[in-house]
């Protein structure tokens, strides 16, 4: 499994781009919004990649962050959406956003997005809860006897919705709360715990 690619930035065209790495081009089908973020011909660049492999083909799959290949791997595990679908998904909506709309129910942000209808929209919302509900009760010793953490996810509405929003990006309680235990949460909205705990896991703080 290739986790991610540095090298010289060789091709970038809308759907995918081509990395030079020790003499070998690697095809990268990126997200459109991704690849108009990376650098200029000729620049090194890292991107994140996911490797698919099926019966008759291999593909890589390249994102510039972390949070953008969790969402893509969350969306693969969704019934009926394939990984062209996922990466058109990705550059009409911030993994974010997404997380924030899967969590508190909202259809109309998701059924907007590009070859998403509102029964896709549904589903989507659904199988994602449903995964993260059976995550939430694997709850090791460590994780319960962890006092920081529970001064961190308190018994307060709008931390819990940003704390499941980042839980469905694929982050694990304990990280979230090392991310938060010095974010002044009362003073933020949801949004911004979200954006601001994305940035510390990032800096893995």
């Amino acid at each position: 499994m290739i986790a991610y690619l540095k090298g010289n930035l060789e091709i970038k065209t809308k759907g995918y781009i081509v990395i030079e790495v020790a003499g070998v081009g690697y095809k990268v089908y990126m997200p459109e919004n991704a690849t108009q973020k990376l650098g200029e011909i000729g620049q090194e660049v890292k991107v994140h990649t996911f490797m698919r492999v099926r019966e008759d083909d291999v593909s890589l799959y390249g994102f510039i962050t972390n949070e953008e290949l969790r969402m893509f791997e969350l969306l693969l595990s969704v019934s009926g959406i394939g990984a062209k679908g996922a990466l058109t998904i990705l550059s009409n909506v911030t993994p974010s956003s997404f997380a924030i709309a899967v969590i508190s129910n909202d259809v109309n942000v998701l059924k907007k997005l590009p070859g998403i209808g509102p029964k896709t929209a549904q589903r989507i919302i659904l199988e994602l809860k449903d995964k993260l509900k059976k995550e939430q009760e694997i709850v090791t010793e460590e994780t319960a006897e962890n006092t920081e953490l529970q001064e961190v996810i308190v018994d307060d509405e709008k931390i819990t919705e940003a704390v499941s929003a980042l839980q469905v990006l694929g982050y694990s309680r304990k990280e979230i709360a090392d991310a938060l235990v010095n974010v002044d949460l009362k003073a933020l909205s949801v949004e911004d715990i979200i954006r601001k705990g994305l940035a510390n896991l990032a800096k893995g703080i």
